[in-house]
């Protein structure tokens, strides 16, 4: 009977753990992904249209063009 009482007793205390831990290694996969991809390399091309320039169905439809 000893066993129960025990296991009720410090049931809260494991499934806290086990929650920490689970947590410590989704936290460490996110690091060592993060590591792995590098820093983000930052586009400071702009996508916008020009105003200037009128928009042509050449314009729309050529895919090879910037």
């Amino acid at each position: 009977m000893g066993i129960h009482y025990d296991y009720k007793s410090t049931k809260s205390a494991k499934l806290m753990e086990k929650q920490a831990k689970r947590e410590k290694k989704l936290a460490e996969k996110k690091a060592k992904r993060l590591a792995k991809e590098g820093p983000k390399k930052e586009d400071d091309h702009d996508k916008t249209l020009d105003a200037s320039k009128p928009i042509t169905l050449d314009f729309l439809t050529n895919p090879n063009k910037e």
